[in-house]
């Protein structure tokens, strides 16, 4: 066996957060004073390392000197508690009020995961993506309009429609927040989401773009070059936060996985 010392390339504050929230959790649930074979801080390391780096669970847990099933434990554990930090969509439309923004870009993204038992009626998996070709959850996230990540929804299977999965998740406090003068700007995927909800107008089946009206094509084009700087919001969270890239936990996870990155995302500096 060879040792080495390694630096997690995240800012110190915020593993000093997550051990904060940590030890306040161990307060609110009684855990005695070093009952634990990690404090706060190294559990804190533990966690961040798996989110940043994507190590697996069995080698965390080697260095920090406790068993596979207590990093699972400590690694569950430490999402649960930021997970539950995360704002509200309401909320998150009221601060986007607040601050005036002029809209709000609504997209969906997929979490790859390890692939995972279970059939639709129609006998395909409920989890398989037939658009991605891959297996994991269908998260919906909510950006600013300069790209930045505000509220990500729990996951559905993949094989769910973005638009099914919003109906689901956001649109009904998209509707209000639009009546309020906030719109939403999203691509093609959500044609049919209502009033307040803007999307591209799609070509006629079997014809070129140029089928549609001048008008409606500079209206299309000019809302893709508004929308898509909400794509880097999905990119940002999975890039900082590399576990988001393949998910190796249950799929019944990675809503509140994305929401602890989301969370730490906000105070990253």
């Amino acid at each position: 066996m060879v040792t080495y010392v390694a630096t997690l390339d995240v800012p110190r504050h915020i593993v000093e957060y997550l051990a904060r929230l940590l030890a306040a959790y161990r307060r609110r649930i009684g855990t005695p004073r070093r009952s634990r074979a990690l404090g706060p801080f190294r559990q804190a390391v533990l966690v961040l390392r798996w989110l940043r780096e994507r190590s697996c669970v069995h080698r965390l847990a080697r260095d920090a000197g406790i068993s596979q099933a207590t990093g699972y434990r400590y690694l569950h554990e430490a999402i649960s508690v930021l997970a539950e930090q995360a704002p509200t969509l309401h909320a998150v439309l009221d601060r986007c009020r607040d601050q005036q923004m002029t809209h709000v870009i609504l997209d969906g993204t997929l979490i790859h995961s390890d692939r995972v038992a279970g059939l639709r009626d129609n006998g395909n998996d409920l989890w398989f993506s037939q658009k991605h070709k891959a297996f994991g959850g269908n998260v919906q996230f909510l950006a600013a309009p300069d790209g930045a990540p505000l509220w990500v929804s729990d996951a559905e299977p993949a094989s769910t429609p973005d638009i099914t999965a919003a109906r689901v998740h956001a649109l009904p406090a998209l509707y209000q927040a639009a009546a309020n003068g906030l719109p939403t700007l999203a691509d093609k995927g959500y044609i049919g989401a209502g009033i307040g909800v803007w999307v591209p107008v799609r070509r006629p089946k079997g014809q070129s773009e140029q089928a549609l009206h001048t008008d409606t094509r500079t209206r299309n084009t000019l809302l893709r070059s508004v929308r898509a700087l909400g794509e880097r919001a999905a990119a940002e969270l999975k890039q900082r936060w590399r576990a988001l890239q393949h998910i190796t936990l249950s799929p019944s996870r990675i809503g509140d996985i994305a929401r602890a990155a989301l969370v730490l995302n906000k105070i990253w500096k």
